[in-house]
């Protein structure tokens, strides 16, 4: 099987990485390092499938290369759903990650332990001349009361892994990215790869 060459459409170096390990030798990745004047993607869709798609989509038609893009978030059951879509940017534009924790503990300090259930939620875009495709993974969880963990990067020190009692953030990375939404988005994608090959 060759190749199949695509863009990450991603700046985050933790995310980049965390892909490049997944994806393995199969690809031949390039980054939008690759391409300083790539569009800055405003990503203004209502699910985390729009914007996928419209990275992804915008990234594949200034380069002319398939591109890979996802978007993903955290689901928190008793916030109905929230941070969601806005999880990058929870507690405000160009929020870090500790900001964002921080708010997130604030708005549930007052929900029991049984209540605090959450989701993680991936899908991948894939868009290119003759494919425009979603694949979507999540994984279950609970927000505990403290961060613990050194790994891993946003919400990941909060979110206590159901089935492994330890939290992403604890988590060996190539454990995480055996089990992670994003895997379980990208494991679905190889589950179409000899089909996709033929598109790109």
């Amino acid at each position: 099987m060759s190749k199949i060459q695509v863009v990450i459409a991603t700046r985050n170096a933790k995310k980049l990485n965390e892909l490049k390990e997944i994806l393995g030798e199969e690809f031949e990745l390039l980054t939008l390092d690759s391409f300083p004047n790539a569009p800055e993607v405003i990503e203004d869709g209502t699910s985390f499938t729009e914007n996928a798609l419209k990275k992804a989509t915008e990234i594949f038609e200034f380069t002319g290369i398939t591109a890979i893009a996802d978007d993903s978030g955290l689901e928190v059951d008793a916030l109905d759903k929230k941070p969601g879509i806005h999880s990058a940017r929870f507690s405000g534009e160009n929020a870090t990650d500790e900001q964002n924790n921080e708010l997130l503990l604030q708005k549930l300090a007052n929900v029991p332990e049984q209540e605090r259930t959450a989701k993680f939620v991936c899908v991948i875009a894939v868009v290119g001349k003759n494919i425009r495709e979603t694949f979507e993974g999540s994984i279950e969880g609970t927000i505990l009361l403290a961060p613990f963990g050194k790994n891993g990067f946003g919400y990941d020190p909060l979110f206590f892994v159901k089935g492994h009692c330890v939290t992403f953030a604890q988590m060996p990375n190539q454990l995480k990215n055996k089990i992670s939404h994003r895997s379980q988005a990208l494991q679905k994608l190889f589950l179409n790869i000899e089909r996709l090959l033929k598109l790109i």
